[in-house]
């Protein structure tokens, strides 16, 4: 705290210094007398100061996942893997040989419809409205050039022969973008808010491999990049319109009249975080 201008009598610095020890003496003695507490175990090796590894940054947790499902998705493409794109559609057809529905096209906005309704309702989000606007737009974006490139580079037959813009289901990578962001918005709330959202786009996700129109490699890719896209759009948002500005900002401002022999005027004291 720095103050341009502050000016106490020697009094109220002794009342705020005595306060301050006795706001410590009460905070400290509790701890102290926990002395049958539980150790713990989770942070008993990490050193004060030490700056953190490279698994433990914000942009390896936010990766690790989605990068895991779509490593996955490329080596089952077509007939790679250990259990291949064309064993699950195999398995898929003689369980469910005549299976058709049209549900996937609309439960693919589910997720969102979720977010809206529990935006109404009052739930209080991670971002204000601007913001996650802003993270929903900027992630849309991130998802539509990454899914449209490699639909038209990888060139994979559809399951039904339709096209060859198979690799990887936008409708998976839609509904887990959308589920990540439901997610990220309210898991500080209630967990079942994302619970509810990834529900839906793991049901999106079969629904494309039972009508016939994706293979197992492309929902599970789709799923990761989906929620990648939702994570870039987290991580590169630096813009905070609407909240207070980042830095340096004005804690307190007060005014109080002053007057000398020849001169009256406002003192003004501006205290700074």
């Amino acid at each position: 705290m720095s103050h341009l201008s502050l000016m106490l009598p020697a009094r109220s610095r002794n009342l705020a210094a005595l306060f301050m020890w006795l706001w410590i003496s009460l905070a400290v003695t509790p701890l102290q007398a926990q002395t049958t507490a539980p150790t713990d175990s989770v942070h008993k090796y990490e050193v004060p100061g030490q700056a953190k590894r490279w698994y433990q940054t914000k942009a390896v947790r936010a990766t690790a996942i989605p990068v895991l499902l779509i490593g996955y998705g490329l080596t089952t493409i077509n007939g790679n893997g250990i259990y291949s794109s064309y064993d699950a559609q195999r398995d898929l057809h003689r369980h469910f040989p005549n299976f058709h529905t049209k549900v996937d096209d609309y439960l693919v906005l589910a997720p969102y419809l979720e977010l809206a309704a529990t935006t109404l309702a009052g739930v209080e989000s991670h971002n204000d409205r601007l913001n996650m606007a802003l993270v929903i737009v900027k992630s849309e974006l991130i998802f539509g050039a990454i899914v449209t490139g490699l639909k038209y580079t990888t060139n994979i037959r559809r399951p039904d022969g339709s096209n060859m813009h198979s690799f990887p289901s936008g409708h998976t990578a839609q509904a887990f973008l959308a589920a990540s962001i439901v997610h990220t918005e309210f898991r500080d709330k209630s967990q079942w808010y994302g619970v509810g959202a990834y529900t839906l786009a793991t049901s999106v996700a079969a629904l494309r491999m039972l009508n016939n129109r994706h293979w197992q490699s492309d929902v599970v890719a789709g799923a990761g990049i989906g929620i990648l896209s939702a994570h870039l759009g987290y991580l590169t948002h630096r813009n905070r319109w609407g909240r207070k500005p980042m830095g340096r900002s004005i804690g307190h401002v007060s005014a109080t009249p002053w007057q000398s022999l020849d001169a009256t005027g406002l003192r003004v004291v501006v205290s700074l975080r």
